[in-house]
């Protein structure tokens, strides 16, 4: 029988009413075992209380947190689950697929849309799903299990606030799915994945700014003194509003000429940027600086981004990193 550790963070998945009114995480890693006893038919599995936060108040102090707890209990287990609010996890699971590579053992991301003390809750399907996949042969490396579905950590995004099916895996296609409770699995492990290689050290000075029309360029230098890095969330394929002619272009070119990095991305969900497409485009993409997020998520590259100035000693270097590909994140 396989060794499984569940971490628990908090989330809705471990929420109770509040005397206020609102939801907050209460419930410890015991209790959300408890609410499924069908797992101790699985595995043997043990349970880590980390945090017990709403997901809004988790970030890159958290996720070192996570990675530690995960290497610390690396070779006393098979597999790990880590019970997470959804309006981060998409963030979270990208993060952990950059710090925690190459891991032939599955590192499992799963929450639910109710608490689990719900009565129609999600939580529990995707609770005793996450734990299923963990145990499998098929599993490995940063994945999120949610609603049936098996997503890869850099490619997992939220696209609904509320519906049980909240995450959707963008431009690429699941890496299994379940049906009842038989895995059905499409994307098989690397050859020659290994060994696991930890990394905790991020910098989390990025900005991400999204571009409106009429948006003035003042705006940029104000980040200089707080942010290492800017990402640029532009329209359709990327470009910038008056062409290296204009004040946008200026800025961006000062920006980068500091010595910083900007990276192009779309506001558009899928298919990805192509600063090649448009004059608006191309003058942008010759200035040394600039890279593009091409097909990543959102939230894949902004934390790509924190951990590549995390690793790095200088900007090609960061530079190299981020246009690496890890676990799928570029096609």
């Amino acid at each position: 029988m396989k060794r499984i550790l569940l971490i628990a963070t908090g989330g809705t998945i471990a929420s109770r009413p509040t005397a206020a009114g609102g939801l907050a995480p209460a419930l410890t890693s015991a209790e959300l075992l408890a609410c499924v006893p069908e797992l101790a038919e699985v595995c043997h599995i043990d349970a880590l209380q980390l945090y017990n936060l709403d997901s809004t108040n988790i970030g890159p102090d958290q996720w070192i947190g996570m990675v530690h707890a995960v290497r610390d209990h690396y070779d006393a287990y098979d597999g790990f689950v880590i019970t997470h609010g959804t309006d981060t996890m998409a963030y979270t699971a990208a993060a952990l697929a950059y710090m925690i590579q190459r891991s032939a053992k599955p590192v499992v991301l799963t929450g639910s849309q109710k608490s689990i003390y719900n009565r129609d809750t999600d939580a529990r399907n995707n609770l005793y799903r996450a734990v299923l996949y963990a145990c499998h042969p098929a599993a490995w490396g940063v994945q999120l299990v949610f609603d049936g579905k098996v997503i890869l950590g850099t490619r997992a995004r939220k696209i609904r606030t509320k519906s049980f099916n909240a995450f959707s895996s963008i431009d690429y296609p699941d890496t299994a799915e379940f049906r009842d409770l038989r895995l059905v699995p499409f994307l098989p492990m690397p050859a020659g994945y290994g060994p696991v290689q930890f990394q905790d050290r991020l910098d989390p000075a990025v900005f991400v700014l999204r571009l409106v029309p009429g948006m003035q360029a003042d705006i940029i230098p104000l980040l200089a003194g707080h942010c290492n890095a800017l990402i640029l969330e532009s329209f359709g394929v990327g470009g910038l509003p008056g062409g290296d002619d204009g004040p946008l272009f200026a800025a961006v070119r000062d920006w980068c000429a500091a010595g910083r990095l900007a990276v192009f991305t779309t506001q558009v969900p899928h298919e990805g940027s192509d600063l090649a497409v448009y004059e608006v485009g191309r003058a942008a993409k010759a200035l040394p600086g600039v890279l593009e997020a091409q097909d990543m998520t959102p939230e894949a590259a902004a934390v790509k981004l924190m951990w590549a100035l995390g690793q790095a000693a200088d900007r090609d270097e960061a530079a190299r990193l981020f246009l690496t590909p890890v676990q799928f994140d570029l096609a």
